[in-house]
């Protein structure tokens, strides 16, 4: 008898969580609200492109840094986010073996030096001895005298050709901005092996430069990249008005058309690899704008940006 009541209990109860259940998932379930509103596009009929923000350059975009040797950093004279003159140093890497081959070759100048002396001074004495009497010296000596003060000359020559090689490359253990810029990023640590290939990132597993220089100054750049299917619909460059709008804000941003590059690659994944297979090619559009003293906004930020036509 217990156990019919127990069963029926427990019937009962299963019942009311169904129903509970069933009540639950019938109620509407309100959205989230957006974390910000997306940026629309402000033209009739604008072209929408993703940017990547960039330090302001003439030609090209940041200027990647590599070693010409391999070594491991004896000492980083900057930081990131420094602006550096031209000419400025950025690191050193350890030079003791290169050093001492450029001191090595440095004593070989002087000991070939003095073996030039030794054997210009034997030559002028059989030569002084031969035109007193010329039976005191015979030709045959002479002429290896001679011999030997070429051979001397030709090796302070070779001597002063290796040690002018040794100090060249004694100078590529020390590595200086080639122009002026900013620090943007510094991928090595002091004790840390570089190459010419750059310094492995444990992260990615892939190379990157040593260091990252962009150009210091307020204007900035925004390298953007437009589909090919869109291309019919984009306006001539002197036609152009164009915004950058940063995600997570409403903040808008007028650009101004710096060039094109002029040849359409395949569209960059976000693993930033070349060898991705993808069908989509793109036309990279450079513009320039001012940072806005009131918004963060860095190299390597990805931004929307919406391409019109201005009005005639």
């Amino acid at each position: 008898m217990m156990r019919g009541k127990l069963i029926v209990g427990l019937a009962a109860i299963g019942f009311l969580l169904a129903l509970g259940t069933a009540y639950y998932w019938s109620l509407k379930q309100s959205p989230l609200p957006p974390a910000f509103t997306p940026a629309s596009n402000p033209f009739e009929d604008g072209i929408y492109a993703e940017g990547i923000v960039e330090s302001l350059q003439s030609s090209g975009s940041n200027v990647h840094i590599y070693p010409e040797v391999s070594g491991t950093i004896s000492r980083i004279f900057v930081e990131e986010g420094q602006d550096v003159p031209a000419g400025a140093p950025l690191f050193t890497l350890e030079n003791s073996i290169q050093n001492a081959n450029t001191e090595y070759a440095k004593a070989q100048i002087n000991a070939t030096r003095v073996a030039l002396k030794i054997a210009q001074s034997a030559y002028q004495k059989q030569k002084i001895a031969a035109d007193i009497d010329p039976r005191a010296v015979s030709q045959e000596a002479l002429d290896r005298a001679r011999i030997s003060v070429e051979l001397a000359a030709a090796n302070v020559e070779v001597s002063q050709k290796q040690y002018e090689m040794a100090v060249n490359l004694l100078s590529k253990y020390r590595i200086n901005t080639i122009a002026a810029g900013k620090i943007i990023s510094i991928n090595t640590a002091l004790g840390s092996y570089v190459s010419p290939q750059g310094v492995y990132d444990g992260y990615t597993k892939q190379n990157q430069p040593v260091m990252v220089l962009g150009a210091s100054g307020d204007m900035m750049a925004v390298r953007c990249y437009v589909d090919e299917i869109l291309l019919q619909r984009l306006p001539a460059p002197e036609q152009i008005t164009a915004y950058l709008f940063i995600r997570g804000s409403s903040v808008r941003i007028p650009l101004s058309v710096v060039r094109f590059q002029p040849y359409i690659s395949p569209k960059t994944q976000l693993s930033n690899q070349r060898t991705e297979r993808v069908d989509v090619r793109v036309l990279p559009i450079i513009f320039s704008f001012k940072k806005p003293v009131e918004i963060n906004i860095f190299p390597g930020q990805l931004v929307d940006v919406y391409i019109g036509k201005s009005p005639s």
